[in-house]
């Protein structure tokens, strides 16, 4: 087996390989360290390379398979885990200058999990301050690119850890998403995200700041089994995190064998509410809506009764009063000026909003739930587009979508808040490339706690229509 042939071998088979003993930890994880020297100084998915800590984890890894121990799922597996959430011994940034010299010494939940599976920490992935937006630029380590096209961006927050994967930098990787932040950058990326439902995976609970009640960690990977396997990982119980679901998970990986939508009831809406689409994600996604039809689902087009307006209100008041929350320390001692004007900006004016607001927009988000419940009594599985528009140039982002003015904050990403809200389990699944070879994502949503619906619709599509035999073509030459 060529070293070559690892870079975008599913993490599941080389799992595998590693158990079996016909694949070194120690070598496997060279390999993409290797890349990641190659390729990042460009692409910028890195803010932190954990060279030595990688090799030190692959080297115990190793030991541990020639000992006959017993092995966690992920044992031997590089993975790479986004900057928002902390990892003990390893930088951890939040992508912030406030914290560029930060080295925790404990693991965030997710990461704790991570580890006892076996897995080895390459580094920490590129995110935008304290993930404060949907691409991926800060202070502190500059854009990160997309593989497809370095000229676009690789989306956000988790933009570092899509970009990786496309870039064959890491064969997992780790995500947030509290207002489309794993969906994004799948879609902008081609890679397979999913937010899994609210809860479904804790997370530290020890402060202000972590956009409850909207943020969920989870997978991100190049295809529908190695990111359930590491969903599996992440998921369950944990008395730390209040908000943590308190049923065991079921079995994420096991589920999909056999995978099937013949009779799933699947309602499609290519905008919403109206919002404007780009014609090619709009002919793309609408194309993937046909492949469920031929495998047997009952497909209707029948949008769920939702006011993206209304609902980015409630999202944008809960999101920045959070940051304001978890901001008002750094901005009274003076650190304002180690961040983006623009969030400070923000942060500030959420500071002033009265209580009232806040409440308002509470009792709005028990309505929405309680209107996705309703609507999801009468469908299985809901199909939009991920993103209204492919990756766009960096810090450019549309102010027209198909000819309609659109807020260049918000109106690429009309699709994916609404579902943060909801709580709901929403995945992002590359459906096709346009004309200029830039990758579009269908987003598939599901009943609160039913991951497995998502998974197993996701599992249908990629047999259909595979997606992860084709990469951004990297020319080491023009990376350096």
């Amino acid at each position: 087996m060529s070293v070559d042939d690892l870079t975008y071998m599913p993490a599941w088979r080389l799992a595998e390989l590693v158990r079996s003993k016909e694949l070194s930890p120690v070598e496997l994880t060279a390999h993409f360290l290797a890349r990641v020297h190659t390729y990042n100084d460009t692409l910028r998915a890195y803010l932190t390379v954990a060279d030595e800590h990688a090799m030190e984890s692959a080297r115990a890894a190793e030991t541990a398979v020639m000992a006959g121990r017993d092995l966690g799922p992920l044992h031997g597996v590089p993975i790479a885990i986004k900057d928002l959430s902390a990892t003990k011994g390893i930088r951890t940034t939040q992508g912030t200058l406030i914290h560029k010299g930060r080295v925790p010494d404990y693991d965030d939940l997710p990461v704790e999990r991570v580890r006892r599976a076996g897995a080895i920490i390459l580094g920490k992935t590129n995110t935008p301050e304290f993930g404060w937006k949907g691409t991926t630029e800060n202070l502190l380590g500059g854009p990160c690119r997309n593989p497809w096209d370095l000229r676009r961006t690789s989306g956000g927050s988790s933009g570092g850890s899509a970009s990786a994967l496309a870039a064959g930098l890491c064969p997992l990787a780790s995500g947030s998403d509290a207002g489309g932040s794993i969906r994004i950058p799948a879609s902008f990326c081609g890679v397979y995200g999913i937010k899994p439902t609210f809860g479904r995976v804790p997370a530290a609970y020890d402060g202000p700041g972590g956009w409850r009640p909207l943020s969920q960690n989870g997978p991100m990977a190049r295809n529908v089994r190695d990111a359930a396997l590491l969903l599996q990982v992440m998921a369950g119980p944990d008395s730390r995190d209040a908000t943590s679901l308190r049923e065991q998970p079921p079995g994420f990986v096991s589920a999909l064998e056999g995978s099937s939508v013949h009779g799933v009831r699947i309602a499609w809406s290519p905008d919403l509410d109206g919002r404007p689409v780009d014609p090619e994600v709009r002919r793309l996604t609408t194309a993937a809506t046909e492949a469920f039809q031929a495998q047997g689902a009952l497909v209707e087009e029948d949008p769920p009764p939702i006011d993206t307006n209304r609902l980015l209100d409630v999202f944008a008041t809960l999101m920045l009063t959070d940051l304001a929350l978890a901001l008002g320390p750094s901005l009274a001692t003076g650190d304002g000026v180690l961040l983006p004007p623009k969030l400070v900006e923000w942060t500030q004016e959420a500071a002033s909003w009265p209580a009232t607001r806040y409440t308002a927009h509470l009792r709005e988000l028990e309505w929405h739930r309680w209107r996705m419940e309703e609507f999801f009594q009468r469908h299985d599985l809901l199909l939009t587009p991920t993103m209204a528009v492919p990756a766009f140039p960096i810090e450019e982002a549309p102010k027209l979508i198909d000819g309609q003015p659109v807020d260049p904050n918000w109106g690429f990403t009309p699709f994916l808040y609404p579902f943060n809200l909801s709580g709901q389990p929403a995945a992002s699944v590359p459906c096709g490339l346009t004309a200029d070879g830039l990758p579009v994502g269908l987003q598939i949503v599901g009943g609160r706690g039913h991951e497995i619906d998502v998974l197993r619709a996701s599992a249908v599509f990629e047999a259909a229509q595979p997606w992860n035999s084709r990469w951004p073509d990297l020319d080491p030459g023009g990376y350096q």
